[in-house]
């Protein structure tokens, strides 16, 4: 089969990703083989092929969203069928024996391991999942809509979670690609005020078309809780100063850069706090997977070719897609 590898870590100019023909990997007990479909593109993989990430598995195939359809399953698997759609996410097994595993929190687990990153992922033709951690998909979408689903839109429903928005609140969105245009629809259909702060054009058009109450450089009022997407620490202090009292800045990214210094009074007193947003339970996947199904969601996509994930890549890293891209294997 056809497969990227990250084998150069490194900027997307560098040609860190190769194209190669690897053998079509075998299920294990517990395992099922997934015809890849479509695999979303996103900023977790341009870390893990440019760097940013610490190398888990040398020469890995990135790719954490993925709808596929099972064609074989390993010993023991009951729970799917060959046929069945699945969907592929980022979190791909914990313990279930730790501290956090026992107490519903196994996306702090100390041996977790995820898709993409410590196990090959969805830039291929087939890839592999523990059938534990595989997800059932809602019906009303496509392929290309579900995508994203599995990894922008989970995380953003977890970090719309961590930023405890009061009902009806205001909430800042910092950053609008792929998961902000999905976070931005959940909390508006919950009945949230969202101003959206991008300084992309294209993407101040969809969150307004969205039904964002403003986007621009700045939020008109002081907002209940604030998201971050965007991967810049810069612009922490300035989302913490836009808070109203006791509001929560949640930062959704794996990767960020630094964070400058922040003044107590002016960024953090009032109890305004800054929370970490660190992947997602399988019961948040079920959660928002079934609120998708109940409130369809506009996904907007940018399709390529497989073999145009390198090209994918690198428009994310330059900011040149607005919403979500994603790979089609056929």
């Amino acid at each position: 089969m056809g497969a990227w590898r990250v084998t150069r870590p490194g900027p997307m100019a560098s040609r860190p990703l190769d194209w190669a023909r690897v053998p079509v990997p075998r299920p294990a007990a517990g395992e099922l083989l997934v015809r890849v479909l479509v695999c979303g593109v996103c900023r977790t993989d341009l870390h893990v092929a440019e760097g940013d990430l610490p190398v888990h598995r040398p020469g890995v195939t990135p790719g954490h969203e993925v709808v596929g359809e099972v064609v074989a399953a390993g010993a023991g698997v009951t729970a799917f069928n060959a046929g069945d759609r699945v969907g592929i996410a980022w979190l791909r097994e914990t313990c279930g024996r730790c501290r956090f595993c026992l107490r519903g929190r196994e996306n702090l687990c100390p041996e977790s391991r995820y898709t993409g990153w410590d196990a090959d992922g969805g830039y291929a033709e087939f890839a592999v999942v523990p059938s534990a951690y595989a997800l059932p998909l809602p019906g009303g979408y496509s392929d290309d809509e579900l995508a994203p689903l599995l990894c922008a839109g989970l995380i953003g429903y977890h970090a719309l979670a961590r930023a405890e928005l009061p009902e009806g609140g205001r909430l800042g969105i910092y950053g609008f690609g792929g998961s902000a245009h999905l976070t931005a629809q959940v909390a508006i259909a919950r009945g949230a005020t969202v101003h959206v702060v991008t300084r992309s054009a294209e993407a101040r058009e969809l969150a307004l078309a969205l039904g964002a109450a403003s986007a621009g450089d700045a939020a008109p009022e002081l907002l209940d809780a604030a998201i971050l997407f965007a991967p810049a620490g810069a612009l922490v202090p300035p989302a913490l100063a836009a808070l109203d009292r006791g509001g929560t800045l949640a930062i959704a990214g794996i990767h960020l850069s630094d964070v400058p210094v922040l003044n107590y009074q002016r960024h953090l007193f009032q109890e305004r706090q800054v929370r970490s947003v660190t992947a997602n339970t399988r019961a948040d996947a079920r959660e928002f997977l079934a609120f998708a199904g109940e409130h369809h969601l506009s996904v907007s996509t940018v399709p390529y070719a497989l073999r145009e994930a390198d090209r994918a890549l690198a428009d994310l890293a330059a900011d040149r897609v607005t919403g979500a891209a994603v790979l089609r294997a056929n």
